[in-house]
């Protein structure tokens, strides 16, 4: 049997790159999954891909940002599946620039998307895992769900050009640590995973131009220079960049029922990268 069989959960920002490879795993394992992205087109193609390989998913496109839109997000999961036992809050991108560069807007930007939203998630999220506890409790089972919160090494040992991004990913370490000790009595875990240099679209090598996403109408520029990606790599005691798979993989283990005991804990995804 799979290990997350009868399973529902939530992946924010899913629709591509580690959020993608999350949502892929959680399915493989009997999650049902349900995808949020910002975008509704990569959103659907994850949710026909865990289709075709036999899986369950449902969705629904919107910025985790959006006015009301927590609310909106777990209620659809409720009305899909009928229940919510994982969150991934996965979400987020970069804006990047030195300190003396970055804008109000930048600073709120990166904010209100690592750590304002999980937490308005998750609020939204606690009036089902309470009624869930408590219905369980006077049965007399015990069930653990699970919090899974994306952070990033650059909170933990530091990044040049990314202070508002890591200050919103340190904040998700801080939110972890408080809501583990709230959610204990729930029977709730709450973890966090803080990825080291992990190969998608935010962290693609270039030789020319400088590549750029968009998000909500705005272009940022992403991704390292051939030379500095060389750098990075040699500094990585495994010698090679993670996949998404990897990534994927290091929130699983905070999924599955052999962590039931485990909370409060931010595990460091970096092929023992501490520092940069």
């Amino acid at each position: 049997m799979t290990k997350l069989a009868g399973k529902v959960a939530l992946v924010t920002g899913a629709g591509r790159g580690i959020g993608r490879s999350v949502a892929m795993k959680l399915a493989s394992e009997g999650a049902q999954v349900f995808v949020n992205d910002l975008d509704a087109e990569p959103m659907e193609e994850v949710m026909q891909a865990i289709a075709d390989a036999g899986g369950q998913a449902a969705g629904l496109a919107g910025s985790v940002t959006g006015e009301g839109f927590a609310d909106t997000l777990v209620a659809g999961v409720l009305d899909a599946f009928g229940g919510l036992d994982i969150i991934v809050n996965n979400a987020g991108y970069i804006w990047n620039s030195t300190i003396q560069n970055q804008t109000d807007e930048q600073i709120m930007a990166m904010l209100d998307v690592h750590a304002a939203a999980p937490i308005r998630i998750l609020r939204a999220a606690q009036p089902h895992l309470r009624a869930a506890f408590r219905a369980e409790e006077a049965e007399g089972r015990r069930v653990v769900r699970k919090v899974v919160n994306i952070s990033s090494m650059a909170a933990v040992y530091g990044m040049p050009a990314a202070v508002s991004y890591a200050a919103g990913k340190g904040a998700v370490v801080g939110l972890t640590n408080g809501l583990a000790r709230e959610w204990g009595r729930l029977q709730v875990t709450v973890n966090a995973v803080a990825f080291g240099y992990i190969d998608t679209r935010l962290t693609q090598r270039f030789g020319g131009a400088h590549p750029t996403i968009q998000v909500e109408g705005r272009d940022h520029k992403v991704g390292f220079p051939e030379h500095q990606q060389e750098d990075l790599t040699s500094l990585i005691p495994l010698q090679r960049i993670g996949t998404a798979d990897d990534a994927a993989n290091g929130v699983y283990l905070f999924c599955i029922p052999e962590s039931d005991y485990i909370t409060g804990q931010t595990l460091v995804v970096g092929g023992g990268l501490t520092t940069g």
